[in-house]
Parts: structure tokens; C-alpha cells; sequence
């Protein structure tokens, strides 16, 4: 039965639905690690955009607008942690901790003064973006089950794959960043600025780390809960590290933790234990990286030649 349901139109779709959130998140690490620093600040930024993104839809019943605002809040946030990690020299690990720290309580504050709910937005008329049904797609067997009927940001999500990877190698700026994280001092010998360079990557970072924030309330979701980011921003991390920070690795990944936290999905409905289910794209992570850990590990000693 539950091979049956693993490998039914229906689970794949919800898949690739849970799949967006890391995905965007997992493309924001990838571009932060490809200019040399660690975005460990995803869960704290995706945890704002989740409730800007309530706040703003609601503020001007716009989901178009909530999205844009959002991005921008995620900008600053890449901005501020940027500014800290480059400017005053903090280390990128404990600046990404406070901001994740922050965002768990500042959220739950932010909610409460501006619309008096606690812990869950019932009060604001926030706006979600439509789900897009494809006339054509939908109608092909088994295919158009998967594919069609996706909120919008799902598809702009694996848009967005290609065009990183046009972005990452294809374009001057994406050649400056990767020559930033690869050498800095060789890319400032050139005439690259390695500071602006790292400046961009971050905010770009910010900006497709809080994508995924505002899908999860904006389209996975029609409000926004307490906590609700709940770990997907290690998880991307993670998605990010064992798909070599590239576009593409983190797009296969990212697929496979969203398929596991579909998969949690649907065994809630069963006999299973509740604390067990809700386990599993955690320990789907963990055991990813200890197998990617494991096999780094194996590479490094057969280039020393031990």
C-alpha cells in the first residue's frame, strides 16, 4: 500500500509542492557558498518573509505585492548580515545564529502587535498566490497529475534552477562570484572587488531564501504559524552542501528531502507513531549528510594516496 502510494501521481505532486520552500532556500545557500561565505541565516530569514509576506498580501490584499515586499525584506536581511560578516568582521556563523534566534521571537511579537493573534495570523485577510492549472499538461496521463495544478511559486522555482545556473556560469557576475569563493586574493588581483562581490551574493542570497518563506504562507499555507519555517533552512543547507552548491544538485536534493517530507505527509494518515513521522525529513537529512560526509571523507584519502 504504501509502495502504491510512493510511486501514485498524487505524491509526487505533493513532492514537488514541499520541495519548493528548500529548494528556493537551498539555491539561496548555494550562491552565498559559491562567494565563500555560509548562509546559516536561511531559517531566520524564511521565518520573517513567512509573516511579512501574511502582513503585506493582507496590508494591500495583493499576493504580486506581498511577494515583492517580501523579497525586499529578504534583501535587507542578506544586506545586514553582509554588513556585519564584511564590515565589523563578526563571524558569519554567530551573526546567522542571532538572526535565527531573533526571528523566532520576533516574529511571534510582531504578529501579536499588529493584529493581536498569538501564534497563528486568523485575523489577517492575507492573500496567497493562485494555483495554475495547465489545459494542455493536465490532460497528458499521469504526467499532467504531477505537474499541473502547482501554486505559481512551484513553477517559478524550477524556472529558477535553469536561469541560476545561465546566472552562475553563463554571466560576468555569476564568473566573479565563483572566482571570489574559489580565490579571493587571486580574484582581487584582477580588479574584483571581493567585498562587493560577497555584498551582491548575500542580498541575492536574502532574496531567494525569503521566496521560500513567503511560499510557505503564501501558497503552501494561507497563514502564518509560529515556527512554521520548522527547520527547512537546514535542511536547504544541507540540500545545498550535498549537491555541490550548484543549480542543479541542489534542485536533485532538494527533491529528495521534499519527497521525504511528503512522504510524512501521507503516513499521518496511517497507524504510524505521530513523534515517529514527523521525523522523517530530519533523519532523511542526517543520514544524507552522513553519507555524503562518508563518501568526501573516502575521496580525500584516495587523492592523498592512503
Amino acid at each position: 500500500m504504501i509502495i502504491d502510494a510512493l510511486f501514485s501521481p498524487e505524491f509526487l505532486n505533493a513532492a514537488l509542492r514541499s520541495t519548493t520552500p528548500i529548494l528556493f532556500a537551498a539555491m539561496a545557500s548555494a550562491i552565498a557558498s559559491k562567494s565563500g561565505i555560509t548562509n546559516m541565516a536561511l531559517e531566520g530569514i524564511m521565518l520573517f518573509s513567512a509573516l511579512f509576506g501574511v502582513l503585506f498580501s493582507a496590508a494591500f490584499q495583493s499576493g504580486w505585492i506581498g511577494l515583492l515586499l517580501t523579497m525586499a525584506v529578504g534583501g535587507v536581511i542578506g544586506l545586514l548580515l553582509a554588513f556585519f560578516v564584511l564590515r565589523l568582521k563578526t563571524d558569519e556563523i554567530l551573526a546567522a545564529i542571532a538572526i535565527n534566534l531573533i526571528a523566532n521571537g520576533a516574529t511571534v511579537l510582531i504578529l501579536l502587535a499588529v493584529s493581536g493573534d498569538r501564534g497563528v495570523s486568523t485575523s489577517v485577510p492575507s492573500v496567497a498566490l493562485p494555483k495554475i492549472s495547465m489545459p494542455l499538461i493536465e490532460n497528458i496521463p499521469y504526467f499532467g497529475a504531477v505537474i499541473s495544478n502547482q501554486n505559481i511559486l512551484t513553477y517559478v522555482s524550477l524556472l529558477m534552477v535553469v536561469g541560476f545556473h545561465i546566472f552562475l556560469y553563463k554571466t560576468p557576475l555569476g564568473l566573479r562570484i565563483r572566482a571570489v569563493g574559489e580565490n579571493k586574493n587571486a580574484a582581487e588581483s584582477v580588479g574584483i572587488s571581493s567585498k562587493k562581490v560577497q555584498y551582491i551574493a548575500l542580498v541575492l542570497s536574502g532574496i531567494f531564501a525569503s521566496m521560500g518563506g513567503f511560499f510557505l504562507s503564501g501558497g503552501y499555507m494561507k497563514n502564518f504559524t509560529t515556527g512554521m519555517s520548522a527547520g527547512r533552512g537546514f535542511i536547504a543547507l544541507a540540500a545545498s552542501s550535498m549537491g555541490g552548491n550548484t543549480p542543479i544538485g541542489a534542485f536533485l536534493v532538494s527533491l529528495l528531502f521534499g519527497a521525504a517530507s511528503a512522504l510524512s505527509n501521507i503516513l499521518q494518515l496511517g497507524a504510524w507513531p505521530y513523534e515517529l513521522i514527523q521525523m522523517i525529513p530530519y533523519i532523511t537529512t542526517i543520514v544524507g549528510l552522513g553519507i555524503y560526509s562518508y563518501r568526501r571523507m573516502k575521496k580525500r584519502e584516495r587523492l592523498s594516496g592512503k
